[in-house]
C-alpha cells in the first residue's frame, strides 16, 4: 500500500508502510509463533488470517482542529496543529465517503474545534462507524452542550448528504485530557444502535460498544472460533468479556447453553437485542443468555461450564481467573488476543490447559499490532 501522508511525513501511524503486505503477515505469524514456542512446540498453527491491505477500517476518530470555516479532519501535530487525513487509505469505502460530507458539517454548524494547546473551543472529536451495508453512526464529541443548538439545526442537512445515517450522537467531554470521550451520550437520531452484520449475525452496536476495527477479518475470527467450539461439543459455555456477544452468538447450538459476560451494560443490553433477534428466526438454538458484571467474579460465583471463551483487554487475565481455569473442570479454552506476551503469560500460568491450534488474524494491516487465537484443552481429555 502507498500512502501519501506517510510519504510526505505528516503521519506515521502505519509504522510498516512501506513494507509488503506478505512480509508483513509472515513477521506477525512468526512473532507470534515464537511467543508460545516454548510452552507448546507442538502446537498445530493454522494459515494466518488475511486482511485486504487497504479500505478495511470500519472506524475513523477523527481529531478536528482548524477553524469552523476550514476544519481538518485526522490527528494533530507535535504541536497541537489539525492534520487533515480525511483522504487516509485505510477507511473503507462508505466511511471514505462520508469524510468530507461531515467536513462541511462542521462548517455549516459553524462548529468550533477545539484548539489543544489554548484549551478553547467546543469540538474534539468525530467518532464514525462504519456498516457493510453503508449504514452510519457518527458520534460528535463536544465539550459543553453550548454548541448543541447549532449541532441539531445542521443534522437535517448531513441526513440529506449521508442518507444512511442512521445514529448521531453528541457525546460530552469536558475535561482536558487524552481520552475520547466522556460519560455523557446525547442522541439525536431516533435510533441508538448501528445494525453491523458480521459472519452469520448482525450484531447491534451502540455509540459506547466495543467492536474490532476489521469487518471482514472479524467475521473469519468468529468463524473460527465457531469451528473450534462445535469440534469440542460443549453442552455449556462461558463468554468472558463478551462485549457486544460476537462470539456468544456464533457460538450458540441447540441444546448449548451460553452465557456472556460483559462489565459495560450498554454492551450487555445490544447483545441481548442481537440474541432477541436471532432467536425469533432460530426458537431452537440456546439458551442463550447475557449479564452485566466482572467476568472473574462472575466465574468464581458460578459453576464451572464445559468451556470458556475469553477475549480481555492488552493486560490479559487476572491471575484469580487463571487459576479458576487451571482448577476447575473446565475442558476447553478458546482464547483470542491482541497481545500475545500477555497470552503466553497467562498460558503458561494454566499448565493443565494444553494449546491444540492457534491462528493470526490479520486485523491490523500496516502495523505490528496483532489478534492471535488459541483453542486449548484440558490434559487427559478425549481428543
Amino acid at each position: 500500500m502507498q500512502c501519501d501522508y506517510y510519504d510526505a511525513g505528516v503521519c506515521r501511524s502505519c509504522t510498516l508502510m512501506g513494507t509488503a503486505y506478505a512480509e508483513q503477515l509472515r513477521a506477525k505469524d512468526a512473532r507470534c509463533r515464537a511467543a508460545l514456542s516454548s510452552l507448546a512446540p507442538q502446537l498445530d498453527w493454522l494459515e494466518p488470517f488475511a486482511s485486504a491491505e487497504s479500505g478495511f477500517r470500519n472506524k475513523a476518530k477523527l481529531v478536528v482542529g482548524g477553524t469552523a470555516a476550514h476544519p481538518t479532519l485526522g490527528i494533530l501535530d507535535p504541536c497541537g496543529r489539525g492534520v487533515d487525513l480525511r483522504d487516509c487509505g485505510l477507511y473503507e469505502p462508505h466511511l471514505h465517503d462520508a469524510i468530507p460530507h461531515l467536513a462541511d458539517f462542521v462548517t455549516a454548524a459553524r462548529l468550533t474545534p477545539y484548539d489543544v494547546p489554548r484549551r478553547q473551543g467546543e469540538l474534539k472529536f468525530l467518532l464514525v462507524t462504519a456498516s457493510p451495508t453503508g449504514a452510519l453512526m457518527v458520534r460528535i464529541v463536544l465539550r459543553s452542550t453550548a454548541q448543541l443548538p447549532q449541532v441539531r439545526a445542521a443534522l437535517p442537512a448531513l441526513h440529506a448528504a449521508l442518507p444512511h445515517l442512521d445514529v448521531v450522537t453528541v457525546n460530552l467531554h469536558p475535561e482536558h485530557k487524552a481520552v475520547l470521550e466522556g460519560e455523557t451520550e446525547i442522541p439525536l437520531t431516533e435510533q441508538t444502535e448501528l445494525r453491523m452484520p458480521v459472519a452469520d449475525i448482525v450484531l447491534h452496536l451502540g455509540p459506547r460498544s466495543f467492536f474490532q476495527t476489521n469487518t471482514a477479518v472479524a467475521a473469519g475470527l468468529y468463524r473460527q472460533a465457531q469451528a473450534w467450539i462445535d469440534a469440542a461439543q460443549p453442552t455449556s459455555v462461558l463468554d468472558l468479556y463478551c462485549g457486544v456477544g460476537g462470539f456468544a452468538l456464533h457460538t450458540v447450538a441447540p441444546g448449548r447453553h451460553v452465557t456472556g459476560i460483559e462489565l459495560s451494560p450498554d454492551a450487555i443490553t445490544a447483545a441481548r437485542r442481537s440474541a432477541a433477534d436471532l432467536l425469533a428466526t432460530r426458537p431452537d438454538l440456546g439458551p442463550l443468555e447475557f449479564a452485566a458484571g466482572d467476568a472473574t467474579a462472575y466465574a468464581l460465583a458460578h459453576p464451572a461450564p464445559d468451556l470458556v471463551v475469553v477475549n480481555p483487554p492488552r493486560r490479559g487475565l487476572d491471575e484469580e481467573l487463571t487459576d479458576w481455569l487451571e482448577t476447575t473442570t473446565v475442558r476447553d479454552v478458546v482464547y483470542s488476543s491482541c497481545n500475545v506476551t500477555t497470552l503466553a503469560r497467562d498460558i503458561a500460568r494454566m499448565p493443565s490447559l494444553l494449546p491444540r491450534q492457534a491462528r493470526l488474524f490479520d486485523m491490523f494491516p500496516q502495523t505490528d499490532h496483532h489478534e492471535v487465537m488459541v483453542w486449548l484443552r484440558r490434559k487427559g481429555s478425549r481428543p
